[in-house]
């Protein structure tokens, strides 16, 4: 380990003596000049007129003017120069280095160019200095060192430093006040506030850096097996890199994987980490460019890696190559997929969520040994990452283990997707199964789907039955009947016997006119829904997943596209999806073989209208007379039924009367002019008489 305050020590001491032959320097340069311009110009003899070879007339000597004499006063400034270059370079010797010689370094100055940064940094490190640089340039306006002060004052002096790709212009260590078309050479020069503060020994990132990166932070403090084997793999691969560390590419939806494996990471590298969201890149590219030079600089002087965070951006990919192009440190690209052809190489790793049985162990880590199966069951419906399993077991509870109702309901909220532009979630209300009207064969299929559900965890993780197969692990069904006859109602009675989220698809946001837009749409919907704590319900879902139909041209042959990928996301859903159709006959018959359940809702006869007909009031709703034999001739299907008998009571508001047969059969006439079906004048006589009569 480093002693710091040790290092701070022998770096002052460095910087101490470095400024102090600094000033030696200049003070001998002041005073040469200033003998120069005291000399007087000889003008009787010129050089050009002597003979070639000739020798000048000896000048007067003026030693009786300097009380040590001239050569006695030159010696004493040398020696001193050369006890503090002494000095300067025993502090240089200690380990670790001091900031300027590992700046120097890692930043490939040559020595002149470590002298210019020195001259540039000590107008801040030493108020003398200024006034030395005014006077050697004879210009007490001009107190800020010059390139031309620099040429003048140091030994060996190399040309190249002045060029824009040499490094004190390149990495902007100096700042160039250049106004018009002043000379380079004879413009003022200012070290960077961030290298000054870097050569103080104060590291810090730079504050023109800080409105974009941001410290990653918020991730789970310990990892799986599965994903720890995989922060191996980075480790050994960027160890053993010689040319060059790849880009380390990661793949997938688990953005806080992904994270907490960098994390993990750059901590075993020693490295501090930051995330720069790729939406805020600077959209020019000399911009781009300072961005890239900046991060590079830190990067030189920080242990840096950058999380770079393209999951749900729509910036273009040519700048984040060029990014990845100027940088050469440990840097982490988070996409949904792979990248072609990017700025570096790349190490592309899938990150998948912990699996099933690590998930499960953490649950009974949180739950604690006296939950039985509760532990299975949470891992079973959601699929979380460990962060997101703290956070639920968090909010379930304070200081106390939660219970198994708590975590459900947390992990509710956590797994909660992001659909609100592509689906409605579905408040449920208080349907329960003897809200259903059914036959008892299509009741027992209901039940079936809920049971598999359940049992998922049992049957794939303990049975083996995931490691047999890698495709069709979800559970779909299809809900297929006439309009009205209770398959919205059938899913959310599903939806709130599992204690799950139910999404109804929007299909007007998913389906669009515009190629491969329909498909980014599917996978954004399947996406969030993965997290398992939400059932997904396609209604009229024949508009989705209809037949492919003969390619006569392009409009064709992507429809059929759209439909191919949807088969495809179906068939790898891991979740619940139900489809709802009242045309059975128009969808595909390949997406009919991949379904697990097809439950038929028929048409209710007497006896099952006259069930609805007796559920269709609320307890509380006032009724008088009311005869749900005779109100069960009426055709309608539940949906229908439900609607009239909400019409009535609003009717029957409206007077101030209980619901009877005459308001009833009063909207149950709407009702049928709505669905454009024939009304029987006589048959309703009947049924008004009948419940007059009773």
């Amino acid at each position: 380990m480093i002693d710091l305050d040790a290092w701070h020590r022998t770096n002052n001491e460095y910087l101490s003596a470095a400024v102090r032959w600094l000033r030696l320097r200049l003070a001998r340069l002041v005073e040469q000049q200033q003998r120069i311009a005291s000399q007087p110009i000889q003008t009787s003899i010129s050089p050009f007129t002597l003979p070639l070879g000739a020798d000048l007339p000896a000048q007067p000597d003026d030693a009786s003017s300097d009380p040590l004499g001239q050569p006695e006063a030159d010696q004493l400034a040398k020696v001193q120069i050369e006890q503090a270059a002494a000095a300067m370079e025993q502090a240089a010797t200690s380990e670790p280095a001091p900031a300027l010689s590992i700046l120097s370094r890692r930043l490939g100055l040559v020595r002149f160019e470590e002298q210019i940064l020195l001259l540039c940094a000590a107008m801040e490190l030493d108020t003398r200095i200024a006034a030395l640089c005014a006077h050697a340039q004879n210009d007490k306006s001009r107190p800020n060192p010059t390139f031309a002060l620099a040429l003048a004052l140091f030994d060996n002096p190399v040309w190249e430093a002045l060029s824009p790709e040499r490094p004190l212009r390149y990495w902007r260590l100096i700042e160039i006040n250049q106004p018009g078309a002043q000379p380079l050479t004879a413009s003022a020069l200012r070290a960077d506030e961030r290298v000054v503060n870097y050569l103080k020994g104060l590291n810090y990132l730079d504050d023109r850096l800080t409105t974009l990166l941001a410290p990653l932070i918020d991730v789970a403090d310990d990892l799986p097996p599965s994903q720890q084997e995989q922060v191996g793999i980075i480790v050994r691969h960027l160890r053993a890199a010689r040319n060059g560390l790849p880009v380390v590419h990661l793949l997938g939806t688990d953005t806080d994987s992904k994270r907490s494996i960098a994390k993990h990471v750059a901590h075993k590298l020693r490295l501090s980490i930051y995330r720069l969201p790729a939406d805020m890149l600077p959209a020019t590219l000399p911009e781009l460019e300072i961005l890239a030079r900046l991060y590079q600089r830190e990067s030189k002087m920080l242990p840096l890696a950058l999380y770079l965070d393209a999951q749900d951006s729509d910036k273009e990919l040519p700048a984040i190559n060029r990014l990845l192009s100027r940088i050469d440190g440990p840097v982490f690209l988070d996409t949904y997929e792979s990248w072609p052809q990017l700025g570096r190489d790349a190490l592309t790793l899938d990150v998948t969520k912990p699996t099933p049985a690590e998930q499960e162990e953490v649950w009974q880590q949180v739950l604690g040994e006296d939950v039985g199966n509760g532990s299975a069951l949470l891992a079973s419906q959601f699929n979380l990452n460990l962060h997101e399993i703290q956070r639920a077991a968090h909010a379930a509870t304070d200081h106390k283990k939660p219970t198994i109702d708590q975590a459900w309901d947390a992990c509710l909220i956590a797994s909660r997707p992001r659909l609100d532009s592509l689906a409605q979630r579905l408040e449920l209300t208080a349907q329960v199964w003897d809200d259903l009207v059914l036959p008892e064969l299509e009741k027992k299929l209901l039940r079936q789907i809920m049971s598999q559900v359940g049992q998922r965890h049992l049957v794939y993780e303990h049975w083996g039955f995931n490691r047999k197969l890698n495709r069709g692990l979800g559970i779909n069904a299809l809900f297929a009947g006439e309009s009205g006859t209770g398959k919205t109602l059938a899913a959310e009675v599903i939806a709130r016997e599992l204690k799950l989220n139910l999404y109804r698809i929007d299909l007007s946001q998913v389906v669009s006119k515009y190629i491969g837009e329909t498909e980014k749409n599917l996978r954004k919907l399947f996406d969030a829904a993965e997290d398992g704590g939400t059932i997904l319900f396609f209604d009229e879902a024949d508009a989705l997943f209809g037949k492919r139909s003969e390619v006569k041209d392009s409009h064709d042959r992507y429809a059929n596209i759209e439909i191919n990928y949807l088969l495809q996301r179906m068939e790898a859903y891991h979740g619940l999806a139900i489809l709802a159709t009242n045309r059975k006959s128009a969808l595909d018959t390949a997406f009919m073989r991949r379904l697990r359940f097809i439950v038929t809702f028929p048409f209710p006869g007497i006896p099952e209208r006259k069930l609805i007909w007796e559920r269709a009031f609320p307890k509380e709703t006032a009724k008088d007379g009311l005869d749900y034999e005779r109100l069960a001739r009426l055709s309608l299907t539940g949906g229908g039924i439900q609607n009239i008998a909400i019409n009535a009571a609003f009717l029957a508001a409206g007077v101030g009367s209980p619901v009877t047969m005459p308001l009833i059969l009063e909207a149950a006439k709407t009702e049928f002019r709505k669905l454009d079906k024939p009304i029987n004048e006589a048959e309703f006589r009947l049924i008004q008489a009948m419940g007059a009569s009773t």
